[in-house]
């Protein structure tokens, strides 16, 4: 019988540090969504969820800001209540604004991509504001894209009359939560890492 008592590591400090940062993300995320409310030409609601895509992506990188969002659609699968309105369940990843949600962990990645590139991350403050700002833009245009499609499908509209109803009247939203993102990645009190 071995009495040996070294201890061994099963995982390393840096992937616990960045999955824990990609939770708090994830959490972050879901109590946007709490901020739902329903704008009166569409059946879409309006939430802040986007804005925690952003700061995910941002701040994460592109690994680890779609994986903060896999996480979050997780969450919400098993039955966390951190979908628009406290929604939960994998029902609403196939309801009428399920397509927004499946959008997230890509649009995070392409956030981290503009953000960061491909290599080690750096601090989010000091990318050129084009840069971050591009990459926010693609990144909504990646959230209008799957929102849009999934809209259509499950509501059985056109393309034209799901953009109209499930992406335009959230444009002068989205820039405000860029906006947002913007002032707090560059903001000296953000503590990035």
């Amino acid at each position: 019988m071995s009495t040996d008592t070294r201890q061994v590591d099963l995982v390393g400090d840096a992937v616990v540090g960045n999955l824990a940062r990609a939770a708090l993300f994830a959490a972050l995320t879901g109590v946007f969504a709490y901020v739902s409310f329903q704008l009166p030409v569409t059946s879409v609601p309006f939430t802040l969820q986007v804005l925690g895509v952003f700061l995910a992506g941002a701040f994460l990188g592109p690994v680890w800001g779609g994986a903060s969002m896999l996480l979050y659609l997780l969450a919400g699968v098993v039955g966390a209540p951190v979908f628009a309105y406290g929604a939960a369940g994998v029902g609403v990843l196939f309801g009428q604004w399920g397509g927004y949600l499946w959008s997230y962990p890509f649009a995070a990645a392409v956030v981290g991509l503009a953000t960061h590139g491909a290599g080690d991350l750096r601090d989010p403050g000091d990318v050129g504001l084009a840069r971050l700002v591009g990459g926010m833009v693609a990144a909504t245009l990646v959230v209008y894209a799957f929102g849009t499609v999934g809209y259509a499908v499950v509501g059985n509209v056109g393309l034209v009359a799901a953009l109209l109803a499930a992406a335009v009247p959230f444009v002068p939203a989205e820039l405000l939560k860029m906006a947002a993102a913007v002032a707090l990645v560059r903001s000296d009190d953000v503590v990035a890492r």
